[in-house]
């Protein structure tokens, strides 16, 4: 039953189904060469498209909703955002087996952000910052009000409350169990965001940054796109900063003490359910997640 399961909520995609259904469904496009990106992640298969696109198809069920939410959002973010975001090109649909949307991107040149070359740049904490800010300002007309739009909704950090708990009994020995509890008891106990549902981006960390001859470029992945507590942002801060760095981010961002422990408590539970879901069979993951695990502890 597990194999089958897998089976149905992880599709099989290779280039020659991204061909069938690139030729049909854009044929302005046909042709192109397909070349696979690897590693692309854990959320969707993505194919570089000729010289100027990218094709993105999710793995998993819960990447779905990411092809319409970008392609109606991204382009109104990003007049109003300091870096360069995905431009949508294209919505493909369900076919030929594959049954979830799909998008076709503007490629964007980049390395991905690297703890080495970033972490102790305070220059790069600030624009950060900046980026957050210029998103959290984001009004456009007819914004959702809050929980009117179920796909820019996002759970609450105390959703996370079993789960973060199990993979901390789970972890404990390897990393400091007595202080990972008190760091998600005051989380998930400390007050909420009172002000105004702001703009977040929601999965705000290194990977999800790209850089151009060692400078930030541009965000990428807006799946998590949402409106309300921007505390999950806050993770950038314990995935690529040093301590010096981190604190002139939150000075240039302004957090106040319940937000950051809120973000904290983010970094940690993300950190650690991946941890506990690839770190056995990911060295890349084990490392970024040990580091951000450590780092949010250190606060």
């Amino acid at each position: 039953m597990a194999t089958e399961r897998i089976a149905v909520t992880r599709p099989a995609i290779d280039a020659v189904l991204v061909r069938r259904m690139v030729d049909s469904q854009f044929p302005q496009w046909a042709g192109l060469p397909l070349a696979l990106l690897d590693p692309a992640g854990s959320d969707h298969v993505i194919y570089r498209l000729g010289e100027e696109l990218s094709v993105r198809l999710p793995r998993h069920s819960g990447a779905i909703g990411q092809a319409r939410k970008e392609s109606e959002w991204l382009p109104r973010l990003a007049p109003h955002l300091p870096l360069a975001v995905p431009v949508p090109a294209g919505l493909g649909e369900p076919d030929f087996g594959y049954p979830w949307p799909w998008a076709v991107s503007r490629w964007l040149d980049g390395e991905v952000a690297t703890v080495e070359a970033l972490a102790d740049s305070s220059e790069a904490a600030v624009e950060l910052a900046g980026f957050l800010e210029a998103l959290q300002r984001f009004e456009p007309e007819g914004i959702p009000a809050r929980g009117a739009r179920e796909d820019l909704t996002v759970r609450p950090l105390v959703a996370r409350d079993r789960a973060t708990r199990a993979a901390i009994a789970e972890v404990d020995g390897v990393f400091d169990g007595a202080a990972m509890t008190e760091l998600w008891d005051a989380a998930i106990s400390t007050p909420g965001w009172d002000g105004p549902p702001v703009w977040f981006h929601g999965d705000f960390h290194t990977g999800n940054l790209l850089t151009v001859d060692g400078r930030l470029s541009a965000v990428i992945d807006f799946g998590g796109l949402g409106i309300g507590d921007p505390a999950c942002d806050l993770m950038i801060a314990f995935t690529l900063m040093s301590a010096g760095s981190r604190a002139a981010f939150r000075t240039a961002l302004g957090v106040d003490d319940a937000t950051w422990t809120r973000g904290r408590g983010w970094a940690l539970a993300t950190a650690l359910n991946a941890y506990t879901h690839y770190a056995a069979v990911n060295p890349r993951v084990a490392a970024q997640t040990t580091r951000q695990i450590t780092e949010a502890l250190i606060g």
